[in-house]
């Protein structure tokens, strides 16, 4: 493994830390950002493959030891703490990042193939939300996640860090079908949206649903009619306090909670 100490940002090699944009690196360089030796150490008990490493020079020995053991002969760029910053535009958390291949995703069918409970995520925007609702998902027992094309991408290295690598535990896909194509697959869809003909979650015949997908909203305009209409259920979480509604994260932890396989 060749330690490459960097003086210079301009070095060749950190393009993907410091000149490409989230959308470049999906979408021409097709590589994912991950941050910290766990997040990584999962990313790579997943099967993806590292290009390189960046890492404080302090954690060479400490924090990225074991992580480098495990990369084999890939360039480790390392300098100073206060360069480093400078070159990405952060702190580095531990002092760690790690450049790797995007992995070919499964197609809806795989991922919903034995699955009991699946969330899909409907334009949800904000990485922290994105994070949030993997962490969950893994935590709380849902098979799969699905994400429409207006949703922010998993692979983004905020939404990875988030999820302290939840997004490697949890098997996900793109869903460029309509929503309701999902009931050809055997699901029940549950919108989670507040209307007059909503049910309460703890409603005993959603609960007891053999395979049902649980559909989350944008944070500000939550989903359509379009994909309400066309629900098996529309379902709210009761409130107090006279508060109208959760965070798409907090009500996607709630819901799968409730929800889960029996």
């Amino acid at each position: 493994m060749p330690i490459i100490e960097i003086n210079s940002l301009a070095t060749a090699g950190l393009e993907p830390y410091s000149a490409l944009t989230e959308a470049q690196l999906r979408n021409n360089a097709d590589i994912f950002i991950a941050e910290s030796p766990k997040v990584i150490e999962r990313a790579l008990d997943a099967g993806c493959r590292p290009l390189s490493l960046l890492c404080e020079r302090k954690h060479i020995a400490g924090d990225a030891a074991a992580i480098i053991a495990r990369c084999g002969n890939i360039p480790v760029y390392t300098g100073e703490r206060s360069l480093l910053a400078t070159l990405t535009g952060y702190t580095l958390t531990r002092g760690v990042l790690c450049a790797m291949q995007r992995p070919v995703l499964p197609t809806v069918r795989d991922v919903c193939n034995g699955a009991r409970r699946i969330v899909v995520v409907d334009g949800v925007v904000d990485t922290t939300n994105i994070g949030a609702i993997f962490r969950s998902a893994a935590a709380l027992g849902i098979d799969a996640v699905l994400l429409t094309p207006q949703s922010c991408d998993p692979l983004n290295r905020r939404a990875v860090r988030v999820s302290m690598g939840s997004v490697f535990l949890v098997p996900w896909a793109w869903l460029r079908a309509p929503v309701s194509s999902l009931k050809e697959l055997g699901f029940c869809t549950a919108a989670m949206a507040l209307t007059d003909n909503s049910v309460s979650i703890d409603n005993e015949q959603l609960v007891n649903e053999e395979k049902l997908a649980i559909i989350m909203g944008n944070e500000g305009d939550g989903l359509s009619l379009h994909v309400i209409s066309t629900a098996d259920y529309v379902v709210r979480i009761p409130m107090a306090h006279g508060v109208d509604s959760l965070n798409v994260a907090a009500a996607a932890a709630v819901a799968f909670w409730q929800l889960r396989a029996r």
